[in-house]
């Protein structure tokens, strides 16, 4: 008998770490296909089990019960398997309640727009309701009896106070997508995001840059995964655990990314933070060599700037995907707003800032850093940049060491901060 999480694709689920920090069991990833499913189902060899898309529907045929929660919902997340007899709950409701009130969003007579009404919209309807919404509005692709169309969502309810997305428009690993123009809602207080993976939607944050408060699924995920270990074992854990855990995955699943003038000392920095934080580093222009096959002079000389900074912003959104890694980008990666928007998605950017007199270098493949005037003018040109896109400011100008405790300093302050939001 087994514990663990069924669905189509898993690959990048985080629910096998958070059940296991939560329960002293093993958790599997049971990826299915359609065919397969239903065989899973026939057999019954699970203790318990975690159901995700698309089989949140599919698997109620399957079921001797279903508590009230599950059956207002009409879809089951989390079975548990007593004596044969196969039992649905549904603790999406809990998770994404939990989310709302533990941000203090109140919905009571507020107009909510969700977006998306596939199975991860259930949940969220059942909690809008519960939550007493004056108004509940829905937007789909396809216009049906409950749900409207963008255009008509545009037309009518850019009035909308509260904004919830249940799509997967903007998940990994189509990330640079956005299922909406945040923008247009200028009374939009509160922007609710299911979506986990990454850790920060393209929507999401958006409504950062707009002042919106803004909360992502990761939260939801683990809390809901708590009360579903309540059910797998039949007991009670306390809520703080929930906190915990988000806490402990931001401060692993989170990138660093370092930014700064050229001989800054970002890549020194990262290979450094490398020892000491369980992280990988890699370097942004390294890759881009390794995909040109030439040195970064070379492909100045072939392509020029514009064909560089080309290959930059498809290397800058590739490593934007990625987790638990520490980036060193290259001087210029923030000359391009795209390439910093994707590097935000996952990653927590944080500026490594020197004296102008000590980026002076006589590397052949920095040649602009030998010339003091052409120095300071791309000083002058960069670092209102470097400062309109960092999460923190550390200097290097002293000790290295020094230099490794401020980044690591201000990486936890920034994770500890966003978990207080």
């Amino acid at each position: 008998m087994r514990y663990g999480l069924i669905g189509e694709k898993l690959g990048h689920s985080f629910s096998k770490e958070i059940h296991e920090k939560i329960a002293d069991y093993t958790y599997d990833l049971i990826p299915l296909t359609k065919h397969e499913f239903h065989t899973f189902m026939k057999q019954k060899k699970f203790a318990a089990i975690n159901v995700t898309i698309p089989y949140k529907k599919d698997v109620i045929p399957y079921l001797d019960e279903m508590d009230m929660q599950a059956k207002s919902i009409g879809a089951v997340n989390t079975i548990v398997n007593k004596n044969g007899k196969l039992i649905g709950h549904n603790t999406d409701f809990d998770g994404f309640l939990y989310m709302v009130r533990h941000h203090n969003i109140h919905m009571k007579d507020k107009k909510v727009l969700i977006i998306g009404n596939g199975g991860a919209a259930q949940a969220v309807k059942a909690v809008v309701k519960h939550e007493q919404a004056k108004e509940m509005i829905i937007v789909d692709i396809i216009k049906t009896e409950d749900t409207i169309t963008y255009d008509e969502c545009y037309a009518l309810h850019s009035d909308a106070q509260i904004i919830i997305n249940t799509s997967p428009v903007g998940m990994f690993p189509s990330i640079d997508a956005s299922p909406l123009h945040l923008e247009y809602f200028k009374q939009c207080e509160a922007l609710l995001d299911v979506i986990y993976n990454p850790i920060l939607t393209k929507l999401a944050f958006t409504a950062q840059e707009l002042g919106i408060k803004r909360v992502n699924g990761l939260e939801m995920l683990v809390a809901q995964a708590k009360y579903a270990v309540e059910h797998f074992l039949d007991t009670k854990i306390d809520d703080d655990i929930i906190d915990k855990i988000y806490k402990e995955l931001l401060m692993k699943e989170c990138n660093i990314i370092l930014i700064g003038m050229p001989s800054a000392g970002k890549t020194t920095i990262g290979k450094m933070l490398e020892q000491r934080m369980d992280k990988k580093f890699i370097d942004l222009d390294d890759v881009i060599v390794e995909k040109a096959g030439m040195t970064i002079p070379e492909i100045f000389d072939l392509f020029g700037e514009e064909g560089f900074r080309h290959l930059e912003t498809l290397v800058a959104k590739e490593l934007s995907a990625m987790h638990n890694m520490i980036i060193a980008t290259g001087g210029g990666t923030i000359k391009n707003k795209e390439n910093m928007d994707a590097l935000r998605l996952n990653g927590i950017i944080i500026f490594i800032d020197r004296d102008i007199n000590k980026l002076m270098t006589s590397d052949p493949n920095r040649p602009l850093l030998k010339n003091k005037d052409a120095l300071k003018s791309l000083h002058k040109e960069r670092y209102p940049l470097y400062q309109k896109y960092a999460s923190m400011v550390v200097m290097n100008n002293e000790a290295i060491e020094q230099t490794i405790e401020d980044v690591i300093h201000a990486y936890q302050s920034i994770i500890l901060e966003a978990v207080e939001i």
